[in-house]
């Protein structure tokens, strides 16, 4: 009876190998006339006409991944039930029409996977999974994602690309930092002026190439004016957030050691720095300010990413032992509708974007705060599969809880932060932000800190108006007035102890 079992069951896995549903990808000679190792993504939409383009973890669909070695060009590659999925075994994923792409990703340097240059991938293919699974699709790769076009550069506009060797070292290729140079119009006007400088930093998938052929000056904050700076923070693994990371590389110190210098040799800068972002980066110009209290002068963050790990959106990392499920087993979520309604959960997002396994917001977490897995990759703050939180790695993302490093160092680093800090956020932020900041707040009170921070109606898309802005221009406004008054006392003392000398 056993050994009967048994063939039953080795018959059984050998019936779901043999006829489960398949899928067989190659790519033309036509686009990459050379051998491919990397990882290649399926994506699969009922509703999307072109798949690669849904929003993993915010958008549901099927999705598979292998890794493969070597292959040439027409060479047939295989997805099957044992391909990384979400949200099923590609055998057990509901029956219907879907469109199908299929991108190669050579891993070159872009962000999104999708859309990263040099990549390639098929013209969407309508496909229909049926109950027979003997039926196998063939997906052609004929197309290759571009390179983004040339940066246009108007009269105010300028591209800028700092060359870094720290970046180049680390990641053993040549990088740069790069950023959209937005001059004031009194730039032309005043030929002799120099100005302070406002780095922005942008949010998860913001692009500085947006300002290309823009023919708008920098605008003023409040009434002053002021070369703008806009950082985007893309990499491969997601948003950088300008931070020293074992797995993207020393953001921080190249943006300050080597960006900024060749920026003021470049430009006319009067030596103010003021930073300003929202969302991912908000949390970015935070970590800055706080880490290089010297070389910016002051600090408005909107909406940061967490910056208080106890309050990780909806989870307590140094306490909760799972990122899927609060306590009462109900399920975490990772977005909402007006801080309320259920968007996107945890779970999801985590599982989706095991498949497509760089670039994505969750994964940029990892990259940025985690060390490196010995499969080179960035070690994950849970299990994709159960959602369970890996201690040691909550434990190494602690030195990026910004709230955790302010109170364990706030009496060393007291005289060159405090004042110089404004927070806001909106009351029903989407992705659950408030709370977090709130914390942050108590913290900072607690240690009389004079850091600013304000609340205002709406979420983390409708709370940018007219009066948020003005509130936190006013701010950096009066922070760089109080730059020129310090500049001034030191001139004038300087300019006695020359008189004296």
């Amino acid at each position: 009876m056993k050994k009967l079992l048994g063939c039953i069951l080795l018959l059984s896995i050998l019936c779901s190998i043999g006829f489960g549903q398949k899928i067989k990808a190659s790519f033309s000679p036509a686009v990459l006339d050379e051998f491919f190792t990397g990882k290649v993504i399926a994506y699969l939409s009922k509703e999307n006409k072109s798949p690669k383009s849904g929003r993993v973890g915010f958008e549901y669909f099927p999705c598979f991944s292998i890794f493969v070695k070597n292959i040439a060009p027409n060479q047939t590659i295989v997805f099957d039930d044992n391909a990384v999925s979400y949200p099923a075994r590609l055998s057990d994923i509901e029956r219907g029409e879907y469109y199908l792409q299929i991108v190669w990703d050579r891993n070159l340097g872009g962000r999104s996977i999708a859309e990263s240059p040099g990549n390639l991938f098929n013209a969407a293919q309508s496909i229909r999974i049926t109950k027979d699974r003997n039926t196998v699709f063939n997906v052609v790769a004929t197309k290759l994602v571009p390179a983004p076009d040339v940066f246009k550069e108007t009269e105010f506009v300028k591209e800028f690309k700092a060359p870094s060797k720290l970046l180049s070292q680390f990641i053993n290729k040549p990088m740069t930092v790069d950023a959209a140079i937005i001059l004031p119009k009194e730039y032309y006007t005043d030929p002799e002026r120099k100005f302070p400088v406002l780095l922005e930093v942008s949010g998860y998938g913001g692009d500085y190439r947006a300002y290309s052929g823009d023919l708008n000056p920098a605008s003023p904050i409040d009434s002053i004016p002021v070369i703008k700076v806009f950082l985007d923070g893309n990499c491969s693994l997601g948003h950088s957030v300008y931070a020293n990371s074992e797995n993207n590389g020393p953001w921080g110190d190249a943006l300050t050691t080597e960006f900024i210098p060749l920026l003021e040799k470049t430009f006319r800068c009067n030596g103010a720095r003021l930073l300003t972002g929202h969302s991912s980066g908000g949390w970015t110009v935070l970590w800055l300010q706080t880490q290089y209290p010297n070389v910016f002068d002051a600090c408005w963050s909107s909406a940061p990413d967490p910056v208080d790990f106890r309050r990780f959106q909806q989870i307590n990392l140094y306490e909760d032992n799972n990122m899927f499920y609060k306590k009462d087993s109900s399920i975490t979520l990772v977005a909402t509708v007006a801080g309320v309604i259920p968007w996107a959960s945890t779970k999801v997002i985590y599982q989706m974007e095991e498949v497509v396994y760089r670039g994505e917001q969750m994964h940029s977490f990892n990259a940025a705060f985690s060390k490196r897995g010995t499969n080179g990759m960035p070690q994950s703050i849970c299990n994709s599969a159960t959602g369970v939180i890996d201690n040691a790695v909550a434990t190494q993302w602690k030195k990026y809880d910004i709230s955790l490093y302010l109170r364990s160092n706030w009496e060393n680093i007291r005289s060159g932060l405090d004042g110089k800090i404004r927070v806001s956020i909106g009351t029903r932020d989407n992705f659950l932000l408030t709370g977090a900041v709130k914390m942050l707040e108590k913290e900072m009170k607690q240690l009389n800190a004079a850091f600013q921070f304000a609340y205002y109606p709406g979420d983390h898309f409708t709370v940018f108006t007219a009066l948020y802005e003005k509130e936190g221009d006013q701010f950096l406004a009066e922070k760089y007035r109080e730059w020129l008054m310090l500049l001034k006392e030191k001139t004038e003392m300087n300019n006695t102890i020359d008189a004296a000398l």
